[in-house]
């Protein structure tokens, strides 16, 4: 595991808002998980923007923007028109233009959330796009998750185990499923969250003001 994870890409600080990506296969949570992100990081006092990611539409930026939790023109949508991963890695060209039309309208932004589009557990971020990325599991997906070593539980820099409050209804060992993935990201940060509930939410934004907003 070591060799493994000695070869992963780590972020160079960059001037400006921190860029935080979050990936996960399709109906993992991230955007549940965004919107309950949103009023906790604004009550702390940061400023923040949303990019979303989808294939052909702007279903999960629409869905943001009419939450109300953010101003409109702070959610930007971005029609990937293939695979989601490939403008997330490959050529991120279409995010970083995005991110940098947020920075130049909103000075004062502190952070910008990236989505990607759901994709599977081999998604991973560029860090030309972002400083730091999470990937996004949830337990009704199977508590093997984990010991299946893909490269966004791996290489993700902080690793969040959503859905919690399904285990007993899908006969997850959630104790193991946590135990499997601390072990396999060898010391590397894992959060447990139930986006309905907000358990775990705290602990998740205080890992992402640690490393990002303090760099």
């Amino acid at each position: 595991m070591a060799s493994v994870l000695a070869d992963i890409e780590q972020p160079e600080a960059a001037p400006g808002p921190a860029r935080v990506g979050i990936g996960g296969p399709v109906g993992s949570g991230k955007t549940s998980l965004i919107e309950v992100l949103l009023p906790r990081l604004q009550e702390r006092g940061y400023q923040v923007a949303v990019i979303t990611n989808d294939l052909v539409t702007k279903e999960d930026a629409d869905r943001i923007r009419n939450s109300g939790l953010l101003p409109p023109e702070r959610v930007l949508a971005v029609e990937t028109g293939a695979c989601p991963h490939t403008v997330i890695r490959e050529d991120p060209t279409l995010n970083i233009e995005a991110a940098e039309r947020l920075e130049a309208d909103f000075p004062d932004l502190d952070l910008i959330l990236v989505e990607s589009g759901g994709d599977n557990l081999a998604s991973t971020f560029s860090f030309d796009l972002v400083d730091y990325w999470m990937f996004v599991i949830d337990v009704a997906g199977g508590d093997d998750i984990p010991r299946k070593r893909g490269p966004g539980v791996l290489r993700s820099n902080l690793l969040v185990v959503n859905k919690a409050d399904l285990a007993p209804h899908v006969r997850v060992d959630l104790d193991q499923m946590m135990t499997d993935a601390r072990t396999v990201r060898d010391g590397r940060p894992v959060v447990l969250t139930d986006c309905h509930r907000g358990t775990g939410v705290d602990e998740l934004i205080d890992v992402l003001v640690k490393e990002t907003l303090f760099r």
